[in-house]
């Protein structure tokens, strides 16, 4: 890191004290094979105050108990064995990917382009500036504070629906897809009152106090479950 970078700060939106009450502090996970990097990487991190675990192989991560924490991940590209851009397909193949930094002396304009197109969240050529890298750390930490929190979200609505009887999945579909009680009763042969029933239940289950609520909850569910829905009976 350049030894005339002295103003160390983190950006407002992703400061360790302004997480959730209930979340913990986030995390740097770094992955480079070059010692002196990482221990420059970690003294970094740790001037600004967050905490940092690093790694000499994307093996070496792999194989490690990584805290379940909010963060991201600073990493070279090239290294002995699997590659940075290996490590990043591996995260995206299996859905665990935290945002990632690429940080590198052998980059290219189309390895930069393949990186940030798989959503990696800035691809920087060593040496950088400590404040570009704090920059980038800071939208990492927040993007995947906001993932978490859809996360936790989407889980809750999934639990929520669970409890849902056969008929108001169905109340709660035809509802959240803008049909009317009378269109939802014909199409289900019940009556009005009974379809105004399982919509009362059914916002009462998925914690909706209003039909905007409902549409919302509808709306969080992942797309395999909605498109699913058109087979509940």
């Amino acid at each position: 890191m350049p030894s005339d970078q002295r103003e160390l700060r983190l950006r407002p939106q992703a400061n360790a004290q302004e997480t959730r009450a209930d979340e913990k502090p986030p995390i740097v996970l770094i992955v480079d094979d070059d010692e002196r990097i990482r221990t420059a990487l970690q003294e970094l991190m740790l001037s600004v105050g967050i905490d940092s675990l690093c790694y000499a192989s994307t093996r070496e991560l792999l194989d490690a108990e990584v805290p379940d924490r909010p963060g991201c991940l600073i990493l070279d590209v090239r290294m002995p064995g699997a590659s940075g851009l290996d490590l990043q397909n591996h995260f995206a193949m299996t859905g665990d990917a935290k945002p990632i930094i690429f940080l590198t002396g052998h980059g290219d304009i189309p390895m930069t382009v393949r990186a940030m197109k798989a959503g990696a969240i800035d691809f920087l050529t060593k040496p950088v500036r400590d404040q570009t890298l704090l920059d980038a750390v800071s939208a990492g930490i927040a993007r995947d504070i906001a993932q978490r929190a859809s996360a936790r979200l989407v889980k809750e609505h999934l639990g929520r629906l669970a409890t849902l009887t056969p008929r108001e999945r169905q109340v709660f579909r035809a509802v959240a897809q803008g049909r009317l009680n009378k269109q939802i009763a014909f199409d289900l042969g019940i009556s009005e009152v009974t379809v105004k029933l399982h919509r009362t239940n059914a916002m009462r289950k998925m914690q909706a106090t209003s039909i905007g609520d409902l549409i919302r909850a509808w709306e969080a569910l992942p797309e395999s479950v909605r498109t699913e829905a058109a087979a509940w009976t």
